[in-house]
């Protein structure tokens, strides 16, 4: 598939995949979300070991570009969360390998909720988040009712979405919301080097890891220590474990394949 709306690179355990509409602060189409689609098709039938998603120009995400809208009601909006949104951020959240996101300038309304959905967030300094539905008399959606509350609690999760405030990059950092905020300058090539790190360590358990951490909000403790005890098991059946444990009595440096 030719890419106009965003750009994909696939290079050996790293893929990345830039939102490219600078000129439109990177706001979704249709079109965006058909590539978003295929880019991660790609990604899952690929070796790559982790996925670093940014966006080019001076924005992440402006979220859900009102000019492609056919603004034909509800019915539309429906639409586009069912067929779109709701599919893309549920993917990465289950993406088996860690997806890194690069917050190089406003993440607002859905573009929010979409870099909150990823594993590890690094904001520029100068980058914001902005829950801008209530603006226009919508709530927060792709995935951002569930996410805010349990990163920052009801209190700031209501406030965020009905003050319709932009939050600064080092305030989502002291909330909990974001992994690391970074120089404006130095962001992309700090974000490369994470990813890079994690595309060469076990990232079978980090798909693991990533299974067990999405089903503890629907687990009691104990049936939790069930999940965690199922998951172990796998992890412990890896090339990577096995690599792990004889790097360590060997004292040498372990040489991860991510399976």
């Amino acid at each position: 598939m030719a890419y106009s709306d965003i750009a994909f690179d696939l290079n050996d355990n790293l893929a990345v995949v830039t939102l490219n509409r600078p000129d439109k602060l990177n706001a979704t189409t249709r079109n965006m979300h058909a590539e978003l689609r295929s880019a991660f098709d790609q990604i899952e039938k690929s070796r790559a070991r982790a996925v670093l998603l940014t966006g080019a120009g001076r924005a992440f995400c402006a979220g859900q570009d009102l000019a492609d809208l056919r603004m034909d009601g509800p019915k539309e909006i429906q639409e586009i969360l069912r067929e779109d949104f709701n599919p893309l951020v549920s993917r990465i959240r289950n993406l088996p390998m860690p997806v890194v996101c690069a917050v190089n300038g406003i993440a607002a309304g859905a573009g929010a909720n979409l870099a909150l959905c990823c594993d590890l967030v690094l904001a520029a300094k100068s980058a914001k988040f902005l829950q801008a539905f209530a603006k226009i008399g919508l709530i927060p959606d792709a995935g951002g009712t569930w996410t805010l509350p349990r990163q920052v609690g009801e209190a700031r999760a209501k406030g965020l979405s009905m003050l319709a405030e932009p939050l600064s990059a080092e305030k989502a950092l002291e909330w909990g919301l974001i992994w690391q905020v970074c120089e404006d300058d130095t962001l992309m090539a700090e974000t490369a080097a994470l990813a890079t790190r994690l595309a060469s360590q076990p990232t079978k358990a980090f798909a693991l890891i990533k299974q067990a951490i999405n089903a503890s909000s629907s687990h009691g403790f104990d049936a939790h220590l069930a999940v965690e005890a199922r998951l172990q098991e796998q992890a412990a059946a890896t090339h990577d474990y096995n690599e792990g444990v004889t790097a360590f009595l060997e004292k040498r440096k372990p040489v991860f394949k991510g399976h």
